[in-house]
């Protein structure tokens, strides 16, 4: 049997070349995310976890759980899959110049217009009597300063501008990752073995530390204080495995992962079937007290980070393995799938503001407020890049 450290030794890694060639099934897979997110902050008010409806449905704490265990990290890992093929063809300053007009620019104007926008919602709904001038003032002068969704921009940056700073002190420094990736090729769960292993490290000691609700803030600078480390190590975890050609790495679509999809889909049930055992015993055993022990974060922990790395091969799994020739729903919606992103959370928070006192059931309210912010995001970002230079930005 071949080992880790044969490969390590023997591998060649070539850093990946410069193409203009888009990788579909990744594509499908960014925009599928972003429709994940725009669901979850859909239906977090009809859920246990954030009831602030009159209605409520347990299915969605189903999808929230699950949703909030994975795809902010694996948004994380499908932006650092082309960081390091960026940085091998661009000169630093022009990188990080890029990476302020694409990411440092949004969030700005996010921060100053669609955020307090979105949470002023927020705050009639909870009885105040301020204008929204009144309120924006009293937001960015005063505070707090929520930053909402957009929070994963600014922290992106930041990973960026490491990034690019490691890049300057070793062009190889993931390269040990990426032979990984190879291996992962004919056996994926070696690849799933080092997610875990890394993003156990990097994230029990943070949640014992600092539990599930602290952030640290700064402004509209906020980051779950537990998950930085987490998240960092999705990302540079994906420059490992984009550093070099994907095609014969673990996310390579003639290998193995796309194959054994359905196995992966059946490992991905075990951790979230723990995740909701650990949540039965916190609420019916512990009594859902406001400090929770040590141990319990360690078990928990455990469980998410196994069904995070698990989630995020099996839904790559199952893209990597479709080959619908398209144009798909989520092909058509590619382009603009980052400016739904940034855009939508007024847009649902508003919509839910209206449907508050409407008399339905909670599967009503969400659908409404899934499909009008999918339609409503999608055709804003599409009117936002008829701005000339937009495409840039968005």
């Amino acid at each position: 049997m071949t080992t880790i450290s044969d490969t390590a030794i023997g591998a060649d890694v070539r850093p990946a070349s410069k193409s203009k060639a888009r990788n579909l099934s990744l594509d499908r897979a960014r925009t599928f995310l972003t429709l994940v997110v725009l669901l979850h902050h859909a239906v977090i008010p009809y859920t246990y976890f954030g009831h602030t409806d009159p209605t409520e449905w347990i299915g969605f704490d189903l999808i929230v759980l699950a949703n909030d265990s994975f795809f902010m990290a694996m948004f994380f890992f499908l932006s650092g899959l082309f960081v390091w093929p960026g940085l091998g063809h661009k000169a630093p300053l022009t990188f990080i110049r890029d990476r302020l007009l694409r990411l440092g620019l949004p969030f700005a104007i996010c921060a100053l217009t669609l955020i307090p926008l979105a949470y002023y919602a927020l705050a009639l709904q909870g009885g105040s009597d301020l204008t929204f001038s009144a309120f924006w003032w009293k937001t960015v002068t005063v505070g707090p300063w929520p930053s909402g969704p957009i929070w994963f921009v600014w922290v992106l940056l930041a990973f960026d501008v490491t990034a690019c700073l490691l890049y300057r002190v070793s062009s190889t420094l993931v390269f040990p990752i990426n032979r990984v990736s190879q291996l992962g090729f004919k056996e994926p769960w070696r690849f799933w073995l080092l997610l875990w292993i890394v993003t156990e490290i990097a994230y029990i000691p943070m949640l014992v530390h600092y539990g599930v609700n602290h952030w640290f803030e700064f402004g509209p600078f906020s980051v779950q204080a537990s998950r930085v480390l987490l998240y960092a190590s999705y990302f540079f975890i994906g420059a490992g495995v984009g550093c070099a050609s994907m095609a014969t790495g673990v996310l390579g679509p003639d290998g193995q992962l796309p194959k054994s999809r359905w196995n992966w889909l059946f490992v991905t049930l075990l951790p979230y079937a723990g995740m909701w055992c650990m949540i039965f015993v916190k609420r019916e055993i512990l009594g859902n007290p406001p400090h929770l022990p040590s141990w319990y974060h360690a078990i928990y922990g455990s469980f998410f980070v196994l069904f995070s790395a698990a989630i995020l091969l099996t839904i790559l799994a199952f893209f990597l393995h479709s080959k619908a020739p398209g144009p798909t729903l989520l092909d058509r919606m590619q382009g603009e799938a980052y400016g739904m992103f940034l855009v939508h959370y007024p847009i649902v928070l508003w919509i839910q503001y209206y449907l508050f006192d409407v008399s339905v059931p909670a599967i009503v309210k969400a659908t409404i407020a899934f499909v009008l912010t999918v339609i409503l995001s999608w055709a804003a970002t599409a009117a936002l890049r008829k701005i000339p230079g937009a495409t840039r930005v968005l």
